[in-house]
């Protein structure tokens, strides 16, 4: 397998015109790269951290802290699993409140030793099973959220499969957000979001299209930052072209944010968030700036 030179990543960057139910089932796709792959390719020295300090591990959230580049960093990233067993052991990447916690007490220690933070984003969303429910998964969820934009180092996110709803925001609170070509990223699925507004969930597809779910939808949006190529067919037919530019861009972007304070960091950042909002006042709906009903 020889590497290719990557694609230029820009805000401007095009994606080939691929079906959205495509991307879809490409993005859920088995023999894509998981968050270890990630983490194991861009760096060394790699020590994974594991349980919350509260109730137990929860191995469908995997992170711990290795060296980028010469840099100390933290990573972090919903884990999937390979096979059918692997996969059930880590309940198919949907965590439970215990590996939010986890993530926020990895997120913590990077804080406190001047670490940044890398996430990758691969969950249909948090498990909502009862247990999970019992442990406080809302509570959870809802605390990484806030507690991100306490966090005083910088933060790059990636979306590499699925983002799903508040699972996938729970890691993915960052000064940089960008997604893989063929990721999806959206509130909830279109299964579920089929089966609530026409009772079919067979309708998916047809949800997929009205979510907006995919790269290309979200950078137009301002939600993310840049779109990350792969190779055609998916990533898995070739991880060196988008893992050549994936780590171009954590170098370049770090450099970037290294420099600031981390004041101006965090002010960044809420600023980011809060632009992303339209909310209604009046019976008139305001769009941030340099957006409008059309987009």
């Amino acid at each position: 397998m020889t590497e290719t030179k990557p694609k230029k990543l820009s805000k401007k960057t095009s994606v080939p015109d691929v079906a959205v139910w495509d991307r879809v089932l490409l993005a859920r796709s088995q023999e894509r790269p998981t968050a270890l792959d990630y983490i194991q390719r861009l760096c060394t020295q790699f020590i994974e951290v594991h349980g919350d300090r509260s109730f137990r591990d929860d191995p469908s959230i995997v992170g711990g802290f290795g060296v980028f580049e010469g840099k100390s960093v933290a990573v972090i990233g919903h884990q999937k699993g390979k096979s059918f067993k692997d996969r059930m052991t880590r309940n198919f990447g949907m965590p439970h409140p215990e590996g939010y916690r986890k993530a926020l007490r990895i997120m913590r220690l990077a804080e406190r030793f001047s670490m940044p933070i890398l996430t990758f984003i691969d969950t249909p969303g948090a498990y909502p099973g009862i247990e999970a429910e019992e442990r406080g998964q809302v509570e959870a969820v809802a605390r990484n959220i806030m507690e991100m934009f306490e966090i005083r180092v910088p933060i790059l996110v990636f979306i590499v499969g699925e983002g799903g709803s508040g699972g996938a925001l729970a890691i993915g609170v960052g000064d940089r957000v960008y997604m893989l070509e063929n990721a999806v990223y959206s509130v909830i699925s279109p299964e579920a979001c089929a089966a609530i507004l026409w009772d079919n969930a067979g309708r998916a597809s047809e949800a997929a299209e009205r979510l907006r779910m995919t790269a290309s939808d979200l950078l137009e949006m301002g939600i993310i930052d840049g779109i990350l190529p792969e190779a055609s067919g998916g990533i898995q037919k070739d991880v060196l072209p988008t893992l050549s530019a994936m780590k171009s861009l954590i170098a370049e972007q770090l450099e970037q944010l290294l420099t600031l304070p981390p004041d101006e960091i965090l002010s960044l950042r809420q600023k980011k968030f809060e632009n992303m909002v339209a909310y209604r006042e009046n019976s008139m709906v305001h769009f941030p700036t340099g957006q409008d009903a059309s987009s």
